[in-house]
């Protein structure tokens, strides 16, 4: 439970978020609270945030919540070790979207369209001159749904429509 582990870290103040309005809005005393598992939950943490100065509970939906779910995942792939100091998680955020700090400079100067490895190996069946085996490899799977018609690269579609 975060409560308890926030008390052994001696927090005194606390913002609390659930993505349950049931839990919270009983907590906060909003709702009134029938079943008997729930009032048992209650009854423990208003015990337990005795220990804080100031605490507060906020329903956040779960479309909402996205950060929680990519740190749960996150948390399920790690494996601690309780004698270790766990190494808090540097989160960073930038003002652009991912996607659009990921151009290297070197691509962006490049004179060929992004797919003149596939055209150049649909054509003449030759793979670039740096490229590995696994490079080719994949060159050859992607090149399969290729198709060149009079210097015109078509994509074949799923449906076998060429798309241009």
């Amino acid at each position: 439970m975060g409560i308890r582990a926030a008390i052994e870290r001696k927090v005194k103040v606390l913002e609390v978020y659930r993505d349950s309005a049931l839990v919270i809005y009983q907590l906060k005393g909003e709702w009134e609270t029938r079943d008997l598992k729930l009032i048992s939950y209650r009854k423990l943490v208003l015990e337990l945030i005795e220990e804080f100065d100031n605490i507060t509970f906020s329903y956040l939906p779960r479309d909402e919540n996205q950060m929680a779910d990519a740190l749960a995942t996150l948390v399920s792939m790690v494996k601690v070790n309780k004698q270790e100091d766990v190494k808090p998680i540097q989160i960073s955020s930038y003002e652009a979207p991912a996607h659009c700090c990921n151009i290297d400079e070197e691509e962006e100067k490049d004179d060929h369209p992004w797919y003149q490895d596939i055209l150049r190996y649909v054509k003449n069946r030759e793979y670039p001159d740096q490229a590995t085996e696994n490079d080719k490899r994949t060159l050859r799977r992607l090149a399969s749904d290729y198709v060149l018609d009079k210097e015109i690269l078509y994509k074949r579609g799923k449906d076998q429509v060429l798309l241009r």
